[in-house]
């Protein structure tokens, strides 16, 4: 579902249908921006990137700050790409990417000095649940970076298809934690992008489509899905980079 899909059958089409996106959410700007502005001491610190994809916001902080990266993805061929994109960015010693599930294997990792979760949904819960769980897994100067989107209060209304930033930083609070910067992405911007993504994705989806006609309202539907979160993207929510320390 993180990926846009709410079809088992559709999993297996994934890495097909995103092969020409790298950076498939999270914008590396963003969370570069962030790190340099409130971490210190670059070349010294450990990030842990949860749903890292093919890995374009470790290997692009790797690349700028020379900082240490440890990705997780639950597709394998996002892994793999994301090993041959390191190299590509001579950035192999400072990158590890595994593959697994971010719910079980962040019972076993601390003492990272920023855990990023990117555009990945609701994986570990509400923002309560998903700040306490990886909040063991920083450091206690440490940070964690959210990539999400969030209803603007005008907007809000009983069958809202989010949370309003209010609520994000009561739960934030009953977390122990608070918001400390944030970066917003402009919504003319967020369109240039998501047409293009769009444009490759579509394009994808027909060949698959010429392959496999028999599975043909799969795809469709899954388009048709992309064009309504886009909208919804573009018009309804504030897309935003947070970064939530104590």
């Amino acid at each position: 579902m993180s990926m846009g899909g709410t079809e088992d059958h559709l999993f297996p089409y994934l890495p097909a249908i995103v092969q020409d996106l790298w950076e498939l959410g999270t914008i590396p700007e963003g969370v570069i921006a962030l790190v340099k502005k409130h971490v210190p001491n670059w070349p010294d610190i450990k990030v842990l990137d949860l749903g890292c994809g093919k890995g374009a916001v470790s290997i692009r902080l790797a690349k700028e700050l020379k900082c240490q990266c440890h990705g997780i993805d639950a597709v394998k061929a996002f892994i793999e790409e994301a090993k041959t994109k390191a190299k590509e960015f001579n950035v192999e010693t400072h990158c590890f990417f595994e593959w697994g599930d971010i719910r079980t294997r962040i019972k076993d990792l601390k003492g990272f000095d920023v855990v990023i979760l990117g555009s990945i949904g609701p994986v570990l819960g509400d923002y309560y649940s998903t700040l306490t769980q990886l909040s063991d897994c920083v450091k206690t100067d440490g940070y964690i970076i959210i990539d999400d989107a969030y209803m603007d209060e005008k907007e809000s209304c009983s069958n809202s298809p989010g949370e309003t930033r209010s609520g994000i930083m009561e739960q934030a609070a009953k977390a122990g934690m608070k918001l400390i910067d944030e970066v917003i992405i402009d919504r003319e911007k967020l369109k240039r992008l998501n047409e293009s993504m769009y444009s490759k994705i579509k394009k994808r989806c027909l060949e698959l489509i010429a392959l496999y006609p028999e599975k043909k309202r799969l795809f469709i539907d899954f388009l048709r899905r992309q064009e309504d979160e886009n909208k919804i993207l573009e018009e309804k929510v504030v897309c935003s980079t947070m970064l939530f320390g104590k």
